[in-house]
């Protein structure tokens, strides 16, 4: 407890960390605030249909991310996940486009460039989404809208302001970044998911004692294994496989020597993050969706439409398992790494430069991605056990996916920022031994 208060007393005589601190929370106190305010023209008392068909499946990972602000039919309903979408567009076309290509070599202007490609394709995302998600309401909540409302310009205002919202949002994401603690974007969504937890441990902590029984003993029980599997996601998040790399330098005489100490490049066992599990659930909601829609029935179809189904899961867990592979073969370059370690004068001690090392960096990724993906599929099906033992659907999204991956990841990445700036006044770091390491599985020296 001492440690604890002598560090908050280091991080308040830190000028710059306090204000970074304080500039945080106030954008993200503008944030929270803005997600209750109401569309105009809608009964907020009406959308009780919304909040019920955003409490599963993917809708309720869009209210999660969203903090709520999806089922309450807000100004920033939509939140940050158009932007998400846009981002991981341009990645793959970085990949896999010649232009964004020769744009990601150009270094920072070239970032620029493709960070505004990013804004230009997440307002045409959102002209799509806002009609989309307003005919949503329409169906869902129809009373919830005001007699005698013109649909056409209410869909025309509603679009304009749905679209600012989440730009705002953006905005406000930017901000936190250059002046605020950093990581803005990750750290509004690891908001909107944070602020749903307060409620959902209430109900279930009255739905322990009142309704399914199991009293205060299988609560506890509950706390328990929640903070073991915390543990087991800061293992997987921060879990790396380092590789070492020396570097030579040319003496007189064509003569080589190493010189300086060796390095390691880190590997991360998990380096799709939760990108799997959002592919993952979006071909698992889709497909059935459309089936919905027409009408169809079909007994093999229905196991598929309960997320707590044997056959459900076993099928979202080959598919995370496949998108691991797929999202890290497409996002680390084993080929341009080689190319990058050669041009600099580096190798991998034992290993020849060039396409052997690609080879051996290949086959490093190869071993270590399968017990990750392994471990990522795990997490990501603990909630529908959770709600097999009768753990409200609200609590257990916190047992696992992707809003316990992405909370995990950006407390981490956040206290590392923190203890960087303590370590750079010469102040004891947050922990009395070691250092945090974020998501990128370095240590904040």
């Amino acid at each position: 407890m001492r440690k604890l208060v002598d560090t908050i007393k280091n991080i308040w005589k830190i000028e710059d960390l306090r204000q970074r601190i304080l500039i945080t929370i106030l954008f993200v106190a503008i944030y929270r605030f803005g997600s209750y305010i109401i569309l105009p023209g809608i009964d907020r008392s009406q959308l009780d249909a919304l909040r019920r068909q955003t409490s599963e499946g993917l809708m309720a990972l869009l209210n999660a991310f969203s903090g709520g602000a999806f089922s309450n039919a807000s100004i920033f309903a939509l939140g940050i996940m158009p932007y998400i979408t846009a981002s991981i567009v341009l990645q793959l076309f970085t990949i896999a486009v010649p232009y964004f290509q020769k744009l990601q070599r150009e270094g920072e202007s070239g970032h620029r460039k493709i960070n505004q490609y990013t804004r230009y394709l997440t307002v045409l995302i959102l002209c799509g989404q806002a009609p989309a998600y307003l005919m949503n309401l329409r169906m869902q909540a129809a009373g919830a809208l005001n007699p005698g409302l013109d649909w056409f310009w209410f869909t025309l205002s509603s679009t304009v302001i749905l679209a600012a919202g989440s730009m705002f949002i953006l905005w406000l994401g930017e901000r936190i970044t250059d002046r605020g603690i950093g990581n803005g974007v990750s750290m509004i969504i690891m908001i909107g998911i944070i602020a749903r937890l307060p409620n959902a441990f209430a109900q279930e902590f009255v739905s322990r004692l009142l309704e399914s029984g199991g009293g205060l003993v299988a609560f506890l029980f509950e706390i328990v294994f929640l903070l073991f599997v915390i543990c087991f996601a800061i293992l997987l998040v921060q879990g790396v496989r380092k590789v070492p790399v020396q570097y030579a330098r040319q003496l007189a005489g064509n003569r080589v020597a190493t010189s300086g100490a060796r390095q390691y490049i880190p590997l991360k066992v998990n380096a799709a993050n939760v990108m799997p599990i959002i592919f993952a659930q979006a071909i698992m909601f889709i497909p059935l969706t459309l089936f919905q829609i027409s009408g169809g029935n079909s007994s093999w179809v229905q196991p598929f439409m309960d997320h707590t189904s044997w056959p459900y899961n076993v099928v979202f867990a080959f598919l995370i398992i496949i998108f691991t592979y797929f999202y890290t073969a497409i996002t680390l370059n084993s080929t341009q790494m080689a190319e990058d370690m050669k041009r600099n004068n580096g190798f991998i001690p034992g290993i020849k430069p060039g396409k052997p090392t690609a080879d051996f960096l290949d086959s490093i990724m190869d071993r270590i991605t399968l017990p990750g993906s392994l471990l990522l599929a795990i997490i990501a099906v603990l909630p529908a056990f959770a709600g097999v033992f009768g753990v409200k659907a609200e609590f257990a999204q916190f047992f696992g996916g992707t809003s316990l991956l992405i909370l995990v990841g950006v407390v981490l990445d956040t206290l590392q920022q923190i203890e960087s700036h303590l370590m750079m006044r010469h102040y004891d770091g947050l922990l009395s031994s070691g250092r945090i390491r974020g998501r990128s599985g370095a240590a904040a020296y």
